[in-house]
C-alpha cells in the first residue's frame, strides 16, 4: 500500500492515503478552513472541533482520509445506516456499512462512505478514482 500521512491534534489523528483521492473537494468544500490543499501542512487540525473532524472525514467518498482517536480505550466501531447519493458528473457515493464481493469473490467491509465508479473509466473498479473528471463524463 503507498504512504500515509498522519495530522494530529490532542484527541483525534486524521490519516490521509494520497494514493487514493479522487479529488473530489469534498473534505474542501466542507470544511475550508481545515482543508488547505494549496498549503502545507494542508490539514489545519486546530481550526474545527474533534466531532467537526470525524464528521467531515467520515464523508470522504474515497477512503483516502480515515481517523482514529488517540485514546484508542474509547474508540467504539460504529455501524452506519445505508444512504445512497448519485453525485452529477461523478461516482455513486453510498454511506454507511456495507460487504462488497468482487468478481474473484474477494470481499471487504466498508463502513463510512465509499464511491462507486459510474462512468466506467475507473482503474480501481467497482471504485471510482476520479478518471471521470479527465475524460468529461456526463450523468
Amino acid at each position: 500500500m503507498g504512504k500515509t500521512k498522519e495530522y494530529s491534534n490532542e484527541e483525534v489523528t486524521i490519516v490521509w492515503k494520497p494514493e487514493a483521492c479522487i479529488h473530489s473537494a469534498i473534505c474542501v468544500k466542507g470544511l475550508g478552513e481545515v482543508f488547505k490543499p494549496k498549503e502545507r501542512p494542508w490539514i489545519k487540525m486546530d481550526a474545527a472541533s474533534t466531532e467537526a473532524l470525524i464528521k467531515q472525514v467520515k464523508a470522504c467518498p474515497s477512503g483516502a482520509l480515515g481517523y482514529y482517536m488517540n485514546d484508542e480505550e474509547n474508540e467504539e466501531a460504529e455501524t452506519l445506516e445505508t444512504k445512497v447519493e448519485v453525485l452529477e458528473d461523478g461516482p455513486l457515493l453510498v454511506y454507511g456499512t456495507l460487504k462488497v464481493t468482487r468478481k474473484d469473490g474477494s470481499q471487504e467491509t466498508k463502513n463510512r462512505t465509499t464511491a462507486f465508479c459510474r462512468c466506467g473509466a475507473s482503474n480501481n473498479k467497482p471504485y471510482c478514482d476520479g478518471a471521470h473528471v479527465k475524460d468529461g463524463f456526463k450523468g
